[in-house]
């Protein structure tokens, strides 16, 4: 689990030319299936892409992550570059200590993997339902073992 803290702020609003205030809100953050499970329902297409997103896209994840409840949208506009760089940091990491040897004959796979194939990946193995609120590169090394 990744915490930002978002500082109290001010925000100009130019469409209807107007301050916001942003009130000071601890998030609480997990990179895990379930909040792949939930940007994919909302934008139709797989997270784990190479395709680069959007801002609102990644902006519409950052608020799919949060396991904080009752966060008002308005706080998600006091998110800075340091917060961005943060949340990618934190959603790059292994989370784990395995590591895995592979050989790599050249070929690179097309194969897109979405939240169902994981789901499926777990029921197959048997994985504990639980285990969907994991971080999901750790979830994908368990499923990988």
């Amino acid at each position: 689990m990744l915490e930002i803290v978002i500082p109290e702020s001010e925000f100009f609003d130019e469409s209807a030319e107007q301050f916001i205030n942003i009130p000071q809100k601890t998030l609480k953050l997990e990179h895990s299936l379930v909040a792949i499970s939930k940007w994919e329902a909302e934008w139709e297409k797989p997270f784990l892409s190479k395709e680069k997103k959007t801002n609102t896209e990644l902006i519409s994840y950052i608020r799919c992550m949060t396991i904080t409840q009752n966060v008002e949208p308005v706080v998600y506009l006091g998110l800075t570059r340091e917060h961005i760089k943060q949340i990618n940091d934190y959603i790059d990491r292994p989370m784990t200590a395995t590591t895995f040897t592979e050989v790599n004959d050249g070929k690179k796979s097309n194969e897109v993997v979405t939240s169902e194939i994981i789901y499926y990946w777990m029921i197959s193995y048997k994985i504990p339902l639980e285990f969907h609120k994991w971080h999901i590169n750790r979830l994908l090394t368990l499923i990988k073992i």
